[in-house]
């Protein structure tokens, strides 16, 4: 495994040079201040991620006003509490894309928010407060306790939503290949340990967030790469 900032100048020379990398990393900044969010922000971003798995970002993306709407601008008590008749009125709903599994997760995953926020004040500060060298676990916690919120859904929750996340994508997962991190993609316990270890001590090298670790990594894969 090298050293960060070989990593970085392999990165620079596919772009730019430290200004093209600064250039490709401002393309994606989030809000970081995750602890201050409202909780109804962080479900609508869960509900965001898991409607958008397997489909058209784009086409979220364009119907999310309509979204916004159907679900009561996703207060979590609101969308915790609602029943069969309220899911009826949503799988027949063409402001939103009437998947009845996706709508599901978004209740159940209402009532892990409201769950959450009631042993830790808030959503958003049990997020805040979990250790940001262990997205692997935080990862593990939100397959297992939320609905349809595992892999690269999950990650992408995170990262959007503004938790200091790596993102798996293929140029990420090439770049842990090439630098024996793992020997293919990281889907078991030992090979996700070995990722967030090998994150950990980038960040500790390097003083960058972990998302810009992730970015920088697909970047260093050649002229397209991003994550």
């Amino acid at each position: 495994m090298k050293a960060f900032g070989q990593i970085e100048a392999l990165a620079g020379k596919h772009h730019g040079g430290p200004k093209g990398i600064s250039a490709a990393l401002r393309q994606w900044q989030v809000d970081t201040d995750i602890g201050s969010k409202k909780d109804a922000k962080l479900l609508a971003g869960m509900a965001k991620a898991v409607f958008s798995s397997g489909f058209s970002w784009e086409v979220i993306e364009k119907k999310w006003p309509g979204f916004e709407v159907a679900f009561d601008k996703f207060e979590p008590k609101k969308v915790a509490a609602y029943g069969e008749e309220k899911l009826d009125a949503l799988l027949k709903d063409t402001r939103i894309v009437r998947n009845g599994a996706k709508i599901m997760a978004t209740i159940e995953n209402a009532r892990f928010v409201v769950a959450t926020a009631k042993a830790h004040g808030s959503f958003a500060k049990f997020l805040a407060n979990w250790p940001e060298t262990d997205q692997v676990g935080l990862m593990d916690h939100l397959k297992k306790n939320a609905s349809r919120l595992g892999g690269a859904t999950c990650q992408y929750f995170l990262r959007f939503e503004g938790w200091d996340a790596f993102i798996l994508s293929g140029d990420v997962v090439k770049a842990l290949i090439r630098e024996g991190v793992v020997a293919k993609e990281p889907t078991s316990k030992k090979d996700l340990a070995a990722v967030q270890a090998a994150f950990n001590q980038w960040r500790k090298e390097s003083k960058r967030p972990v998302r810009e670790i992730s970015r920088i990594l697909a970047l260093s894969m050649g002229p397209k790469g991003r994550a």
